[in-house]
């Protein structure tokens, strides 16, 4: 009569015997070969995008009817001017939002000469300096 001998006891038996036991699983290792990303098809050149000619700066551009910037130049065209107040009240805008708009879209980038008078109540007034 013959006995099998499962897998795991032929182990215990390899080992008794001296000999190395055989993995019972092969080690999971990828194909030969690098990994790359496949070749892409060539490209014709692209031409180069068209470069628009830099704007003067003492070219006075206006605002588009109907936005606030328009509605602080009119503000600020009258000719008493307008305070911080009028102009807050007009854009909805925090008080450091309208001075920074001063400075930097009408004064730097329009071009324009804002002034800024303190009138007897302390109110400041913002003007445009033809």
């Amino acid at each position: 009569m013959t006995i099998s001998i499962p897998e795991e006891n032929a182990a215990v038996r390899a080992m008794a015997a001296g000999q190395q036991p055989k993995p019972s699983r092969k080690a999971r290792t990828r194909a030969p070969g690098a990994r790359v990303a496949p070749d892409k098809g060539t490209t014709a050149k692209k031409g180069q995008s068209a470069r628009k000619a830099p704007k003067s700066r003492k070219e006075k551009r206006t605002a588009p009817g109907g936005s606030k910037k328009a509605a602080v130049l009119a503000l600020i065209q009258r000719p008493k001017g307008a305070t911080l107040a009028e102009l807050m009240h007009a854009t909805g805008w925090q008080p450091h939002s309208v001075r920074g708009f001063l400075s930097g879209t009408l004064r730097k980038k329009m071009n324009l000469k804002v002034g800024s008078v303190k009138r007897e109540d302390g109110e400041r007034v913002y003007s445009i300096i033809p």
